[in-house]
């Protein structure tokens, strides 16, 4: 058996970064930034108020002066001159800043009678400007790859980019296959079983910016599996469940070799999901996974996941772990690196993991329950409640990675020629 961190380097050797696509700011969020979005230009563009009040010379600005409003600048209208000696300007916030004047007397520190202002004994002496290239500068970039998260999208419109280059979402084609499995909510005959699986998978890899396409149910003869895999033709994945063991009616691995499938690695010395496999067939990366449910669902996280990011250009390699104590003692673990169900809570400022007690891969009902995968290496030792251990989050992979150090996405808005960054 394969050791999983080799099995994960296989996977991975078998996919590519797909091309990229533009498409309207309008509608990339959740999607990957291929190329740098550059700014235009410096925003503000100008110096502008930051507070409602009234814009004058630093000369002016003191205990008692009193000033001759001359002119009024709002968002979207600026005022034509320039602000003199013994002059204010009424600005509001957001405003740009008059031609001469120096800061803003915030309205609270003023009394207004008609067309003068007094300022107050006690007044503000912050100068309330907001300077021009405070947010960013015409060249700065938001850089590739990045998730377009709402706050991305925003900063990329407040640069004027109207499209964005992003890439294409990998197109991955799932076949179940069992005589065994009928869809959800028809009859239900006592030898039958729903094809859970295909629903869990869809939704993990449409939440890492997939599409997928969910074929119809292969039956356990190599006509209908070799079917199957001809609905799939033009996909950049495609993922099998079930048929991946060494049964009489185990039959997916010997269709895909009369198709002419490469096989690249068969059995993980994992627990769950030791029947995966995967290989190449006709230029298209094949992986094979378990038929047992929680079983395809931990290979999905384990090994399907970090595959599609790959494929968008955001990350290689595994997932990110975290680190948790144990609410509960365990016993030494086999020969296979075992993922076991687990939930978490955080307190006093670290994870308290409870791993449940049962632990069978056919057992869907304790893992719609766990948020949590305790990672134990093959021969683990018995583990006593309050040990620390890794364990992999179940939440939303894209989060684990927006949420993780800058080397697993980039987080940067970089300067275009400089160091500058602005974070």
């Amino acid at each position: 058996m394969i050791p999983v961190g080799e099995a994960l380097d296989r996977i991975l050797g078998l996919v590519r970064p797909l091309e990229s696509e533009s498409v309207p700011l309008a509608t990339a969020s959740g999607r990957v930034l291929a190329k740098d979005i550059v700014a235009e230009r410096a925003q503000p563009p100008r110096d502008v108020s930051s507070m409602d009040g009234y814009a004058v010379q630093n000369r002016d600005a003191g205990p008692g002066a009193c000033c001759e409003i001359v002119g009024e600048s709002r968002a979207g209208a600026t005022l034509a001159g320039n602000v003199g000696p013994g002059q204010a300007v009424r600005i509001f916030t957001g405003a740009p800043l008059p031609m001469g004047a120096e800061r803003v007397v915030i309205q609270e520190d003023v009394v207004r009678t008609g067309n003068r202002i007094e300022i107050l004994t006690e007044f503000d002496r912050a100068r309330h400007i907001r300077l021009a290239g405070g947010d960013f500068r015409s060249g700065d970039r938001i850089a590739a790859p990045a998730l377009l998260t709402p706050a991305r999208l925003a900063l990329a419109a407040a640069m004027n980019a109207a499209t964005v280059e992003v890439a294409r979402r990998p197109e991955i084609a799932v076949i179940p296959n069992g005589d065994e499995l009928v869809v959800p909510g028809g009859p239900l005959p006592e030898d039958r079983i729903v094809a859970s699986n295909i629903f869990g998978l869809r939704a993990m890899l449409e939440s890492v910016g997939a599409a997928v396409r969910s074929l119809p149910i292969a039956r356990d003869n190599l006509r209908s599996i070799k079917t199957a895999f001809r609905f799939a033709e033009g996909a950049d994945m495609i993922v099998t469940t079930g048929g991946a063991s060494v049964g009489e009616h185990d039959l997916v691995k010997d269709a895909a070799a009369e198709l002419g499938m490469r096989i690249e690695l068969y059995k993980v010395a994992m627990r769950p999901g030791k029947p995966l496999s995967a290989g190449v067939l006709a230029g298209t990366p094949v992986i094979g996974l378990p038929g047992n449910p929680v079983s395809s669902l931990v290979c999905g996280h384990v090994f399907l996941v970090p595959a599609v990011l790959a494929m968008l250009g955001l990350r290689g390699g595994p997932l990110p772990r975290s680190r948790g104590r144990l609410m509960n003692a365990l016993e030494r673990n086999g020969g296979r690196e075992h993922y076991m169900r687990a939930e978490r809570a955080w307190d006093g400022g670290e994870f308290r993991l409870n791993v449940f007690d049962r632990q069978d891969s056919s057992l869907l009902s304790v893992f719609a329950r766990a948020d949590a995968l305790v990672v134990r290496r093959p021969g683990d030792r018995p583990r006593a409640a309050g040990e620390w251990v890794d364990f992999l989050p179940l939440d939303s992979p894209l989060t684990q990675i927006v949420n993780n150090a800058r080397t697993n996405i980039s987080m940067d808005i970089a300067a275009s020629g400089a160091a500058n960054r602005l974070g």
